[in-house]
C-alpha cells in the first residue's frame, strides 16, 4: 500500500511545469488598478524625460500677502525681479513681465482663448 500512495514521476513533472512558469509571473510588478490612464502622449516609466518648457507655470494668491508667480521654476512676487524682468502685473491666469526688451505676457494656458459664452439658441416650442 506504500507505493499506491507514492506520485509517479509524470505527475510530478506535470505539477512542475505548472508551478514553476507560475512563480516567475509573480515577480512581475502589477499595474494599480486605481492610477488613472496615462494621457495619449506620456513617456515611459523610467524613460527618460524632456525638461519642461519656461513660461507661467502657477499663480499663489495668498490672504493679506502679495501674490506670487512660479515661472520658469523660480517663485517671484509681484514686483520682484527674474534675471532684469521686472514682475509688473499678475492675475489668476496671466503674469506681464517688463524688461530692457519691453513687456512680456505670460499665461497659464497659451493655447486657450478667453471668449464670452454665447447665450443657447432659443428654441420655439408649442405650449
Amino acid at each position: 500500500m506504500a507505493g499506491a500512495l507514492r506520485p509517479s514521476p509524470f505527475l510530478r513533472l506535470a505539477v512542475a511545469a505548472v508551478l514553476i512558469p507560475g512563480s516567475a509571473l509573480g515577480q512581475a510588478p502589477l499595474a494599480d488598478p486605481t492610477r488613472p490612464p496615462a494621457p495619449a502622449g506620456a513617456v515611459a516609466p523610467g524613460a527618460a524625460m524632456a525638461p519642461a518648457t519656461g513660461g507661467l507655470q502657477t499663480v499663489i494668491r495668498r490672504p493679506g500677502r502679495r501674490p506670487l508667480a512660479v515661472i520658469d521654476g523660480s517663485t517671484v512676487a509681484l514686483g520682484g525681479k527674474l534675471g532684469e524682468r521686472t514682475l509688473v502685473r499678475l492675475s489668476d491666469t496671466e503674469a506681464v513681465l517688463q524688461g530692457p526688451g519691453g513687456r512680456e505676457v505670460l499665461r497659464l494656458t497659451p493655447g486657450a482663448e478667453k471668449k464670452p459664452p454665447t447665450p443657447p439658441a432659443r428654441a420655439d416650442r408649442p405650449r
